[in-house]
């Protein structure tokens, strides 16, 4: 299995970034195959007008390493987002990734249909890091990720906060979201996760009751 990670903070040695080495870790302790990338590396431009800036064959014309990154996005099983929490959002970087695969899934573009075909039904993580602790200053994020989850027919299997100001500080939060994003990173793939409707068949347990 791929597991893509990507960190939409610009700090390498930030709480974002710590905590995404945290997901690699776990990733790769459970033999994932792991791709760990920093947003502002590969995305110089928000998207533009793409009636107006297409090249004739279709093409984006932006000339930034996204179209890489959005191949590493669409051959993987599963990806984890790492962002820090800006004015109680998703970090630009992270914002505009989103933004900027609606140039290739679109129907303009030559290839939307394979695009859109395998944008669908990964495995979806999300790691935050942020100042304060106020329980609150997530929920945006969460429903965000959330509604593209369930737009694109993917599992949100897992959230990881973790808290501090100086950069690397979130080693030291006694929460200990360090290990959680070990954790969400060694079992993004085997994680239990369900998400009925009215009409699903169910079992009246959750847990199997075997020892």
């Amino acid at each position: 299995m791929k597991l893509l990670v990507l960190v939409g903070s610009p700090r390498r040695a930030g709480n974002s970034a710590v905590l995404a080495e945290s997901v690699r870790r776990g990733a790769e302790s459970a033999g994932t195959d792991v791709t760990l990338r920093f947003l502002d590396d590969h995305i110089g431009s928000f998207l533009r007008d793409c009636r107006t800036c297409r090249l004739p064959n279709g093409e984006c014309s932006i000339a930034d390493g996204f179209r890489d990154l959005f191949d590493d996005f669409l051959a993987c099983d599963g990806v984890v987002f790492c962002s820090p929490i800006y004015w109680y959002g998703l970090s630009a970087q992270t914002k505009a990734f989103f933004d900027r695969t609606f140039c290739y899934y679109a129907a303009s573009h030559p290839r939307s249909a394979e695009a859109l075909a395998k944008m669908a039904r990964k495995r979806i993580g999300l790691v935050l890091a942020s100042e304060e602790t106020y329980p609150g200053a997530e929920l945006g994020i969460v429903h965000q990720i959330q509604e593209f989850s369930r737009y694109t027919r993917s599992d949100f299997v897992g959230v990881v906060r973790g808290s501090g100001n100086r950069r690397g500080e979130v080693v030291h939060d006694p929460s200990g979201p360090t290990l959680a994003a070990e954790r969400l990173g060694r079992e993004i793939f085997i994680r239990k996760y369900s998400d009925y409707y009215l009409e699903t068949p169910r079992s009246p347990t959750v847990w199997s009751l075997e020892k």
